[in-house]
């Protein structure tokens, strides 16, 4: 998911995703621009499950997306 969404940013998308039952188990990896040390620790103190920055490098997201997927489901809340 992208940081910077028209009209909503990543975070409070993920936000509301982890609020609902039916989509809080759903792994997001967070897609940004910018490589700031203190962006990035915003990105997983909001609980994304994995980080990638733009540019976006084809075979390491695709092992991101992959190790991503290897993972058990996150339990309910």
């Amino acid at each position: 998911m992208d940081i910077r969404l028209p009209g909503i940013d990543g975070v409070e998308a993920l936000r509301r995703l982890r609020a609902e039952r039916t989509t809080q188990w759903i792994p997001v990896m967070a897609m940004t621009a910018s490589v700031m040390n203190e962006d990035r620790q915003k990105i997983v103190a909001a609980g994304f499950d994995g980080y990638q920055s733009k540019p976006i490098n084809v075979t390491d997201f695709v092992e991101a997306v992959a190790q991503l997927l290897a993972r058990p489901p996150r339990p309910p809340a």
